[in-house]
């Protein structure tokens, strides 16, 4: 992919609001040219759609867990996801290596909302389950990185941390501030205006 069209994407991640015409200053096009490219982008599935942000607690759903599920018999047909389906509260399905099979996202408002959900997933699937309450959401749905990442340093040259750590426990008065870059933006909210 170009970098323009990964500016583009990394404009588009972190507000996805933005007007044609800005999102054209901010990646140094013109604004037909920034069009054209985010409606390649569309077709190519880069850009899969615009999603709004939405708050949880606001909607009422302020419980959310991570439930595994494995079938009680493995040697029957592998229809756990379209079982589940119709459930609401399952936010996402995740099929997963390793003992269980599906890992599920669900919200739901209260503990005893979380025990009756369990209960129609087991009894749906016909599957166990292994629950885990989310407690906080430090970040999610952050944006995939878009730029390469830099070459590693030649072997006998430190990199510029190792180097600053160095200098930092050489002469702790010159101690450089960390370049630690920030955290990423969240997801957008709606695709670009005209």
């Amino acid at each position: 992919m170009e970098e323009i069209d990964r500016a583009i994407v990394a404009a588009l991640t972190a507000d996805g609001r933005l007007s044609y015409t800005d999102l054209a200053e901010r990646v140094g096009l013109s604004v037909s040219a920034v069009h054209q490219r985010v409606r390649r982008l569309e077709q190519r599935g880069v850009i899969s759609g615009y999603t709004a942000r939405v708050s949880y607690e606001a909607l009422e759903l302020p419980l959310t867990a991570f439930v595994a599920i494995r079938p009680f018999d493995p040697s029957q047909p592998d229809d756990a996801p379209d079982r589940l389906s119709h459930l609401a509260e399952i936010d996402s399905c995740y099929s997963v290596a390793g003992e269980d099979f599906y890992m599920l996202l669900v919200r739901v408002a209260s503990p005893a909302d979380l025990e009756r959900l369990l209960q129609e997933i087991r009894t749906a699937a016909n599957v166990t389950t292994r629950t885990t309450v989310v407690l906080s959401t430090p970040y999610e749905n952050r944006p995939p990185r878009m730029t390469t990442p830099p070459a590693t340093p030649p072997a006998n040259q430190p990199s510029d941390q190792t180097a600053a750590a160095q200098r930092s426990a050489a002469h702790p008065s010159t101690a450089h501030p960390s370049t630690a870059h920030p955290a990423a933006a969240q997801r957008s909210t709606a695709g670009p205006s005209a």
